[in-house]
């Protein structure tokens, strides 16, 4: 356990002294250490000797990947090959001064390389070791291969996602993988729990985040829809409003947002009107309440209709791209982006979508070429510079050895 020993290096960062063995690849544990990154720990990832398989990823640039650079700005990189007995004794090594250890292999992975949490906790009996895994560490799915998309369609949440959207019946086509972005955060908040919780009981513990359960979480209506009968509304209840030149999202949960969007309507008479009056009846005649809705605001130009309702107070917005969301003079105002480099130019990552008054939160200024680190870390854990070389390949200068 390191954070006693570093915190007051530098207080301006929450994790400033703590220390993070990753071996997490593509998204989910990426994610989640890139955060532990930004807070201020030190995070030691570990690749083979072809590199994360996001370091292929496009945009490319110069053969740099800024996805990849996205998800790993702020780390080490270390360069093993753990089918080496000699790399497993090299991870063993950091064990005993890190924090934290993070993986994403399929259940058993770990275990068979003697890395598992029960190998290492004799190291390290503060270790924090967090797995994260499609199906969770044990059970009938544990060793079923999972990605994100696999898990949407398995989580229930692609039907859920179908049935909003009437006179469809084929499941959409996955491009955005939320299931990886939301265990990942998951992954964090319980290795951020695990470690105030190591404050007092001077021990770290295991950590099994399961991707199908974090994916569960986002149908909150669903879980309960799935156990009771309840009617759906005769129009799903958020969805495109027509205006003249495109579409409006409206987002109506309240009484006063009803009211208000009625009256921006041109319809202040439905505020009394038996169909509309209680939320239960409104559920009830939600096209009827739509449709009304959009005779008004077909007649308007987008931008239009947006100041009709901005100014009633009716939670709204247009449908943006990325690229007109990143513009947005909000972000901009909150300092949401961060510019990276590597070695193919530089490039921006989002931050962390919080501010703290009293901790610094920012992402790392680099992404780290592949093996940038590995002389540095191997020097560390005591090894020769022969030793070092039979890793590298690469013989140490004669004034090193």
């Amino acid at each position: 356990m390191t954070e006693r020993r570093h915190a007051a290096n530098n207080p301006a960062k929450s994790f400033q002294g703590l220390r993070v063995l990753d071996f997490s690849t593509t998204i989910a544990g990426p994610h989640c250490t890139r955060m532990l990154a930004d807070m201020g720990a030190e995070v030691i990832k570990i690749e083979p000797a072809e590199g994360e398989t996001m370091r292929t990823r496009p945009p490319l640039r110069n053969n740099f990947s800024s996805v990849f650079g996205q998800l790993n700005a702020g780390k080490k990189s270390l360069v093993l090959d753990l089918k080496s007995p000699q790399a497993v004794e090299v991870v063993r090594r950091l064990v005993t001064s890190a924090d934290i250890l993070v993986e994403n292999f399929r259940p058993g992975v770990m275990r068979r390389l003697q890395l598992d949490y029960g190998s290492l906790q004799e190291l390290n009996p503060g270790l924090i070791y967090c797995s994260i895994s499609g199906y969770g560490q044990s059970g009938p799915s544990a060793e079923l291969a999972a990605y994100a998309p696999v898990i949407h369609a398995a989580s229930g949440y692609d039907m859920a996602h179908l049935s909003y959207q009437p006179g469809r019946s084929r499941p959409d086509y996955c491009g955005i993988y939320h299931a990886d972005v939301i265990t990942g955060v998951y992954a964090f908040g319980a290795i951020s729990a695990a470690l105030y919780q190591r404050r007092s009981s001077q021990t770290g513990q295991h950590i099994d985040v399961s991707m199908l359960e974090s994916m569960l979480s986002l149908t909150l209506n669903e879980v309960q829809w799935s156990q009771f009968d309840v009617s759906l509304p005769s129009r799903p209840m958020f969805g495109p409003v027509e205006t003249a030149d495109g579409y409006v999202m409206v987002a109506i949960a309240s009484e006063k947002t009803f009211q208000s969007l009625v009256t921006a309507a041109g319809l202040p008479e439905w505020i009394n009107d038996p169909r509309f009056t209680k939320y239960a009846n409104r559920r009830n005649h939600w096209r009827d309440l739509m449709e009304g809705v959009e005779t008004w605001s077909r007649t308007l130009t987008t931008e239009r209709c947006l100041a009709a309702l901005n100014q009633g107070g009716v939670p709204s917005s247009a449908y943006r791209t990325v690229a007109q969301a990143l513009s947005d003079p909000q972000l901009a105002h909150r300092g949401a982006l961060a510019e990276v480099e590597d070695g193919g130019g530089t490039f921006k990552v989002m931050k962390l979508p919080f501010r703290m008054s009293q901790a610094d939160v920012a992402a790392g200024r680099r992404a780290a070429t592949l093996g940038e680190h590995t002389i540095e870390v191997l020097r560390e854990t005591g090894l020769s510079e022969d030793e070092i070389a039979g890793f590298t390949g690469k013989p140490q200068p004669a004034g090193r050895r």
